[in-house]
């Protein structure tokens, strides 16, 4: 609002300023706003459990300890996962599944009591930062969640309010890139109409308490939608001719930071901004059907390595400089009980053994298969030295 010294256009921003303040007041609880920081550092993973083989959630705390690995996102609020993380100092996003949204979204008393069975009871030995409320809802194939997706959001919020947590807890609702209409070039990202009236309440609820936009983005699903126009080299952060922006005049080395300015770039026509974005997914599959050109080890341990060296660096993308990118990587292991093509069950860091699927600088919980194999070997060459000894010992006694 542009403000004038003259005494009408005086009354009329007080006014102005007044009828907003009561609008936002009547949306957001009568509090103290804080806004939580649920993302220590820039490096995060998916810890997804749907699988019958991996190691229990107090290995895997031992596992991410050892990685220096400081923020998770689980699909659910699993009591057993939540137990195992008390004391560990492991930040937790915790989620509220799509099938809840329609009961929470018209039963406030309902958030209230999930909240107090699954995430009151953890509090504070479980560092439990944030609940994404639903995954992927907007631009799904079931536009009848999209229409409850923002009273579920309220009333989750309203029921943290009720029970002290919003200095402590974040709101948020990741999305796909299917609540994008265009994405390229970075500066050319918007909003699918159909999306936006749901997005816009959304995000102004999220801007009013200070949640950051979750976006998940794959360059591996980019990819292999269109392997004979898109370079894999781009999308693995590999020596490219990257792609040029006429209109912002800026040049992106990679697919990942383009992904994200793209999503920059829908929040400014939305009239957001200022609105941080963090990637709430993202990863490379090692192993995939026929039809999945580039899901292989190489360019999965390719992907992650850089990536990883990319988010360590702390810095900001071409379109936003000075803020650093933060991301979850999915996922922490390959996952066998996954539906759909070969791949959804190939995104792991780990094995379900515990070991590293590939070597990024991680250490595993047990030896990688080709470091026990090395053992294996030197284990054999020493009993061979052994036996060895032992029969030139007996013959010199025979003798």
């Amino acid at each position: 609002m542009t403000v004038s010294f003259t005494s009408a256009i005086k009354i009329m921003g007080f006014f102005s300023f007044y009828l907003s303040l009561f609008i936002s007041l009547s949306i957001v609880p009568f509090s103290n706003i804080l806004v939580v920081q649920a993302f220590t550092g820039t490096y995060g993973v998916n810890y997804g459990r749907i699988a019958d083989n991996i190691p229990p959630p107090e290995s895997v705390v031992t596992l991410l300890k050892a990685a220096k690995i400081k923020n998770i996102r689980i699909y659910d609020a699993d009591q057993g996962v939540l137990r195992a993380f008390r004391g560990s100092g492991i930040e937790i996003i915790v989620g509220l599944g799509n099938e809840n949204l329609r009961d929470i979204s018209v039963n406030p008393d309902r958030a209230v009591d999930w909240v107090k069975e699954n995430v009151e009871p953890h509090i504070p030995g479980t560092l439990i930062r944030g609940i994404a409320v639903g995954n992927e809802v907007l631009g799904s194939v079931d536009p009848t969640l999209w229409e409850v997706l923002v009273p579920a959001v309220r009333n989750v919020y309203n029921a943290l309010d009720r029970l002290r947590l919003t200095n402590r807890i974040e709101v948020s609702s990741p999305h796909s890139e299917a609540v994008f209409a265009n994405t390229f070039p970075p500066s050319a990202g918007v909003f699918k109409d159909s999306v936006l009236p749901y997005m816009r309440p959304l995000l102004q609820f999220f801007s009013q308490i200070g949640t950051p936009f979750y976006i998940n983005a794959y360059p591996f699903l980019a990819y292999i939608s269109d392997p004979s126009h898109i370079d894999l080299n781009y999308a693995l952060f590999q020596k490219s001719a990257g792609i040029y922006d006429s209109r912002t005049k800026l040049h992106y080395d990679n697919m990942f930071d383009a992904m994200v300015d793209a999503s920059y770039a829908a929040l400014e026509k939305a009239g957001f901004g200022k609105m941080e974005v963090i990637v709430s997914e993202t990863g490379w599959a090692s192993k995939g059907d026929e039809n999945e050109a580039g899901a292989t080890m190489n360019n999965a341990r390719t992907y992650n390595r850089n990536l990883r060296k990319r988010l360590l660096k702390k810095k900001g993308t071409p379109y936003r400089p000075k803020t650093p990118v933060k991301a979850y990587i999915f996922a922490l292991f390959n996952e066998n009980l996954k539906p759909g093509p070969t791949s959804e069950r190939n995104f792991g860091l780990f094995k379900a053994d515990g070991s590293v699927s590939y070597n990024i600088g991680f250490t595993g919980l047990v030896p990688s298969s080709a470091t026990s194999s090395l053992l294996s070997i030197k284990v054999r060459e020493l009993e061979g030295l052994a036996q060895i000894a032992f029969a030139g010992l007996v013959l010199v006694l025979i003798l």
